[in-house]
């Protein structure tokens, strides 16, 4: 498919339109963040794939809705800066080096001048969360404002974040999130709206530590019967039972792992000896239990499942993010994802799934939705949207 407009329209749900759409992000304007000057995205669903070439930005709006979900909580902003080593080498107090996570690293251009400003939210205007540079000097007084003064001696700039009716100062340029300013900005986060919970993967597999942890949250509830018919996806025989063994503290050889039972075997195996795939539906299938009523974010979906089962992981995906009440956005290269996706939201006509292609123009980013009648046609003719 090779259509070139780009989308328009309100993101509102119309009065009596269904259940489905009405989620956390029903549209999406970035600004300032990383690589992305401007971009709108006027319709997300359910389940919203995002396809287009490496270094478009897809990675950067995956990374724009966790922290919005977050209201850009510093432990986000650190974690974020830390797994794309984005970091800045400094000199401590004995003049010796250390690296240190760099804040600048955010905005676009790491541009952090008086003007440069990030905002994160829905195209009407709502709940815009923005974070911008400003002097200390002209903020009101608060412990916050006390400790950046003490902490930053003659550098006089913070890292403002706005979301509601809320503030939070941070520091702006190549220095750790102090553990005094963490320490403190927790004592007062009752006062910050509360964060809607965001579950990241990819584009690597998950580790049996995060695997474990997501299993932890679920064990003897319904969302087990889910998470083993996903690794079924995988496997020529069919999986009974998961469990998660070994010692967190470090007693067992490999720390704490997953096991499946195979029908028809006595002893349970590993879940890393079932291939890649298993691990990936295990992972996402876990994930989606663990959002509820929030995201997932998925970076590069494709990785680590076969062609031949895209369209039911799909299916499990959408079906599981309506029945959780999660908001689901994953980006792709790969045209059997694609097709996988196109083919599973065309069948479930009651879960919106919208596929976006971004694509870079000099400078520019726009955003691209496919209807779904241009979705049916490109499952059903097999005609490339990536």
């Amino acid at each position: 498919m090779t259509s070139d407009r780009e989308s328009s329209g309100s993101a509102e749900p119309a009065p009596g339109a269904r259940p489905d759409e009405c989620i956390h992000l029903p549209s999406l304007t970035i600004q300032g963040l990383r690589g992305i000057e401007n971009l709108s995205i006027p319709r997300l669903g359910r389940v919203t794939l995002l396809a287009g070439r490496n270094g478009v930005g897809k990675t950067t709006v995956l990374d724009a809705v966790r922290i919005h979900a977050s209201r850009a909580r510093p432990a986000v902003l650190s974690d974020l800066l830390v797994g794309r080593e984005e970091i800045a080498a400094e000199k401590d107090e004995d003049g010796g080096g250390m690296s240190l996570s760099d804040g600048r690293a955010l905005f676009f251009g790491r541009d952090t001048s008086a003007d440069a400003c990030i905002s994160i939210g829905p195209l009407d205007g709502t709940d815009q969360l923005r974070i911008s540079v400003a002097p200390l000097s002209g903020e009101p007084d608060s412990p916050s404002k006390t400790l950046l003064g003490k902490l930053k001696g003659g550098d006089t700039r913070v890292m403002k974040i706005s979301f509601r009716d809320s503030v939070q100062l941070l520091p702006p340029g190549p220095q750790m999130f102090p553990r005094e300013l963490m320490q403190l900005l927790a004592s007062e986060e009752s006062e910050l709206p509360p964060e809607l919970s965001c579950e990241s993967l990819g584009p690597g597999l998950p580790g049996s530590d995060e695997l474990a942890r997501l299993w932890d949250r679920i064990t003897l509830t319904d969302d087990e019967d889910r998470v083993i018919r996903a690794v079924n996806m995988a496997m020529d025989e069919a999986a009974e039972r998961v469990a998660v063994v070994g010692d967190s503290g470090g007693q067992a050889p490999n720390g704490r792992r997953v096991v499946v039972r195979i029908e028809g075997h006595r002893h349970p195996v590993p879940l890393k000896s079932l291939g890649d795939g298993a691990v990936r539906l295990l992972g996402v299938a876990l994930a989606l239990a663990n959002s509820r009523d929030g995201f997932l974010l998925i970076d590069e979906a494709e990785n680590g499942i076969h062609h031949a089962v895209q369209r039911d992981f799909w299916r499990m995906v959408l079906k599981t993010a309506r029945d959780n009440n999660v908001q689901v956005l994953a980006t792709t290269h790969g045209w059997d994802c694609v097709r996988g996706f196109a083919q599973a939201a065309t069948e479930l006509a009651a879960v919106e799934g919208v596929l976006v292609r971004l694509e870079r123009r000099a400078d520019r980013v726009r955003a691209i939705e496919y209807t779904e009648d241009e979705l049916a046609v490109a499952a059903r003719d097999g005609i490339e949207v990536r």
